[in-house]
């Protein structure tokens, strides 16, 4: 089985076109979203039905999903995104809406050996931030592979000796072999905001028959993604940090 594992795409339809053209070569059979399909970006509708189309094996909700469908009045957030989110809700068109609403909660389970939180799986909403974060949620875990995103940069993680973490970051394309006797923690990173001062798009491949995760990053027309969250009147630092990777 060969998944197709996307997370943080933030209303960037450039990001995700150009993610599921270089997908399509790698043939996936079933698709898994980590959250955040909306938020940020300037092509909520575009995106999410384009997420729609696809016919997710699994998908679950991420904070600007929780904002954007009013589960959340995000006043937590930061004055741009909960500007970008309220901007999103006036414009989804209802059908996309009742999309979001229908993303569950995380964590969820997969197959038994799979699980998929936005953030940790001890709370949808907390970023796995360090290395310390990461081993306390593969100590705890009863699962082979745990898939998390929210903080934007792809990462594998892997226990070794029951408390020992290894720790991987990929800039650029990279396979990781995954053994059968180690339990892994996995971001993918993000399709629509990378936040690794690589401005690529992040997506990965995870081929349970070879036991290989193949993280990609690829190129995509940012300007154009910057210009329209410009066009619509969003916070420009929105625009900039696409191309920042940041």
């Amino acid at each position: 089985m060969r998944y197709l594992i996307l997370s943080d795409i933030h209303s960037n339809i450039e990001a995700l076109e150009a993610v599921l053209a270089a997908a399509e070569m790698e043939s996936p059979d079933k698709y898994i979203l980590l959250g955040d399909i909306v938020g940020y970006g300037a092509s909520p509708n575009a995106v999410t039905e384009t997420v729609r189309s696809l016919k997710p094996l699994a998908g679950i909700r991420g904070n600007h999903d929780k904002v954007v469908t009013e589960v959340d009045e995000g006043e937590n957030f930061r004055g741009y995104a909960r500007e970008a989110a309220l901007w999103t809700r006036e414009r989804l068109s209802i059908a996309n809406r009742d999309f979001l609403q229908r993303l569950v909660q995380g964590p969820e389970s997969i197959d038994q050996e799979i699980l998929i939180s936005h953030g940790s799986p001890h709370d949808e909403d907390f970023y796995i931030l360090t290395e310390m974060d990461a081993t306390a949620v593969l100590v705890s875990s009863q699962y082979q592979l745990t898939f998390f995103g929210h903080t934007h940069i792809p990462f594998v993680g892997c226990l070794l000796d029951g408390s020992r973490l290894e720790a991987q970051y990929a800039a650029k394309t990279e396979d990781f072999k995954l053994l059968k006797d180690r339990r892994y923690l996995i971001n993918p990173g993000s399709v629509g905001q990378p936040r690794d001062e690589n401005p690529h798009a992040s997506f990965a491949i995870l081929d349970t028959d070879a036991n290989v995760l193949t993280v990609h990053r690829i190129p995509y027309n940012i300007q154009k993604a910057q210009r329209k969250i410009r066009e619509a009147g969003l916070d420009p630092f929105l625009a900039d940090r696409l191309a920042e990777g940041r």
